[in-house]
């Protein structure tokens, strides 16, 4: 019933979000560790997976990508303070507003596609 359409597209996004908060989370404990390195979450295998659940015609061409699955690796090209540490406080606060506002919009397109499917459901009542 849910398979390939918007409610699955839905709950990906909300796991990507809940894992870059998880990521932010330990990117601010840590942010005066000695030589500790930001995690991020990575965005390439949502974006081909995105592309793929749009495709709408066999005919199109195909997006090769990854299994869809999000991944979280250690920021190591940047180094911010004198003791190694390259968490950026602005930037991850900036980072958790940011996954706030798409979980709320999210969860708002969710409650609405539950409420049509109720309202189908009840006969339209």
């Amino acid at each position: 019933m849910f398979g390939n359409g918007v409610i699955p597209q839905l709950e990906k996004g909300l796991q990507r979000i809940s894992l870059q908060q998880q990521a932010n989370a330990a990117n601010i404990a840590n942010v005066n560790t000695p030589n500790y390195k930001s995690k991020v979450v990575g965005f390439q295998s949502e974006f081909h997976s995105m592309l793929q659940a749009y495709r709408s015609d066999r005919r199109h061409l195909s997006f090769s990508g990854e299994n869809g699955q999000y991944v979280t690796r250690k920021e190591t090209s940047t180094v911010m303070n004198h003791n190694g540490n390259n968490v950026d406080i602005d930037q991850e606060m900036a980072e958790i507003a940011k996954n706030q506002l798409m979980n709320q919009a999210m969860i708002q397109l969710l409650n609405s596609k539950m409420n049509g499917m109720r309202i189908v459901i009840k006969g339209g009542k």
